[in-house]
């Protein structure tokens, strides 16, 4: 596996990486975090994987020796707008997605220490994420377990209810 830039070339293979992620959770009846249907066939989240692609963001991409697209890590210098700044620079995973059928093979790590690693060059002394928290916690546990510490909880109104988040944080 190899980790390179991605580009607006690149939208499809990250739009099935999410695609895929949707369709796992939905399989276990996890759908609050991304709902339940495929981010292909949602407009805005295909206008932000577009927007991810653009020269706002930096997209890593974990690459198979076969060529295919198993990861995606969105990162950028600013947290999304529903975060408050952390006061100091930092990078921001703005989006951190895997190829389900891959689970367990370290496509995940090594794309956060991919991101570590970039903060590092940049100088930046800080890393932070945010993710679903609500249910059974599993993935808040996923970046504990990739070194990340828990920071902020917080509540996010959806059209469908509240999605509960947890922001966290790693100083690479």
């Amino acid at each position: 596996m190899k980790i390179r830039n991605g580009g607006p070339d690149d939208a499809a293979d990250l739009l099935a990486l999410l695609d895929g992620a949707v369709a796992w959770l939905a399989a276990q009846g996890r759908t609050r975090q991304w709902g339940d249907q495929p981010w292909s066939s949602r407009p805005k989240a295909v206008e932000k994987v577009h927007d991810y692609l653009g020269a706002a963001f930096l997209v890593r991409l974990a690459v198979a020796d076969d060529g295919r697209t198993v990861g995606s890590c969105v990162l950028a210098e600013e947290p999304p707008a529903y975060v408050a700044p952390a006061g100091e620079r930092e990078l921001y995973v703005r989006n951190l997605v895997t190829d389900r059928s891959r689970s367990g093979s370290g496509i995940g790590a090594a794309l956060v220490a991919d991101a570590l690693d970039e903060a590092r060059r940049r100088g930046i002394g800080l890393v932070r994420v945010d993710c679903y928290a609500g249910g059974d916690r599993r993935l808040v546990e996923r970046y504990r377990a990739l070194g990340f510490t828990e920071t902020e909880y917080f509540e996010a109104e959806q059209p469908d209810g509240v999605w509960e988040g947890q922001i966290l944080a790693v100083r690479p």
